[in-house]
């Protein structure tokens, strides 16, 4: 049991008891459609789980499964040691917000967020309590009476938000609830959202294709590509620390270069090779690498760990495009056959048609073999430690 920061009576109760979400070998078929295959994924009490990948990768279907609005093909799925496959959804104390928000249009701001609680026969006094109290929490309280079309599409998304709320669950799901506003209110409700979180402190999994919201949301993502987890863990772990060549340029923005290369030797060091760029490595990368001399890997360097520099270039970037940004300036060109980002101060001389001479950071290098997967021994000194 835990109580809510801040806001203990919130909600009618002075404390609640957190879930967590356990899927066991879980898959999901449509007919001969493979949409999820085995996963073993458990979401931890009161975490905040961001579900991240392209569409059609399973993100959906997971919180849909969590929801009851799907059944699973084979696995189990437990929602705090209780196995709930063939709990009903309206029994398992889950609730959504949506995309689209799902509000009734002929219903006040107050008879959408109470209607849940009165058809579960609340009394009158404990729905206006409850109601009152996510409205303040929300900025709502003003709005009761109002219809949703009287209402801004963020403040629609606070209502949907406001009628989960109410019903304190055990597990909020969220599926893509910014996609639908403009770029300016979905920073403003990623705000809110982070705020509701740390006042609620329950259970919350998140649905999204956008990875900006992944990172500033989450407490852990979950990245999907077809069907399959290919990396869990913290935003900081998962964007500095990449699992394979899909997570590496999945997460960052913009996302990270890869340039094939070859593992040569030269005076008798070894160093990355490819047409139009060499890379010399460190003496304690030397042995990393020595098994793969004369071997193809994959090179990742994301676009702010290319350094425009006029002594101790490893290449020469073709520019083809450069989009200055005010802040920064993003140029995008060539280094042989490989399409790279730069991504440079905002000062920095260069133009279309350009040929920019860069460096490299080589404390944010990442090598990749060439199944796609992380070569940990590649990882510097401070993230192997």
């Amino acid at each position: 049991m835990l109580a809510f920061a801040g806001l203990t009576g919130v909600l009618g109760a002075g404390e609640v008891e957190l879930s967590s979400v356990t899927f066991k070998a879980v898959e999901k078929r449509f007919g001969d459609t493979v949409v999820l295959k085995p996963l073993d994924l458990a979401i931890r009490d009161g975490e905040f789980l961001v579900l991240v990948g392209a569409s059609g990768c399973g993100k959906t279907t997971i919180l849909r499964i969590i929801s009851g609005l799907e059944e699973v093909s084979a696995g189990e799925v437990c929602i705090a040691d209780r196995r709930v496959n063939d709990v009903a959804p309206r029994d398992r104390d889950i609730a959504m917000v949506f995309q689209n928000y799902a509000l009734y249009p002929h219903m006040s701001v107050y008879d959408n967020m109470a209607f849940g609680l009165a058809l579960r026969k609340f009394p009158a006094d404990e729905i206006r309590k409850r109601v009152d109290k996510a409205a303040a929490m929300l900025g709502l309280g003003k709005l009761l009476d109002r219809k949703p079309k009287a209402l801004s599409g963020g403040q629609r998304q606070r209502v949907a938000m406001g009628r989960a709320i109410v019903r304190e669950p055990k597990v909020f799901l969220f599926d893509e609830p910014l996609s639908n506003l403009d770029a300016q209110l979905r920073v403003q409700m990623r705000t809110e959202i982070r705020k509701l979180h740390r006042q609620l402190q329950t259970t919350m999994v998140y649905v999204t294709h956008d990875q900006v919201e992944a990172m500033t949301l989450a407490s852990r993502i979950a990245v999907l590509d077809g069907g399959v987890l290919q990396q869990l863990g913290s935003p900081r772990e998962i964007f500095r620390r990449p699992a394979n060549r899909f997570v590496a340029t999945f997460i960052g923005s913009p996302p990270m270069n890869l340039i094939p290369v070859t593992v040569e030797r030269r005076d008798g060091a070894l160093e990355l090779a490819t047409k139009g760029l060499r890379v010399a490595l460190p003496s304690w990368r030397q042995d990393a690498l020595a098994a793969y001399e004369g071997r193809e890997l994959t090179l990742g360097v994301r676009p702010q760990h290319f350094i425009a520099t006029t002594t101790g270039a490893v290449a020469a970037v073709m520019v083809d495009a450069v989009e200055p940004l005010g802040s920064e300036t993003y140029a995008y060109g060539r280094i042989g056959g490989a399409s790279v980002t730069l991504r440079l101060p905002a000062d920095t001389p260069v133009t279309d048609g350009d040929a920019v001479d860069v460096a490299v950071d080589a404390s944010g290098l990442h090598m990749f073999d060439v199944d796609g997967k992380r070569l940990a021994a590649f990882d510097p000194r401070e993230e192997v430690a």
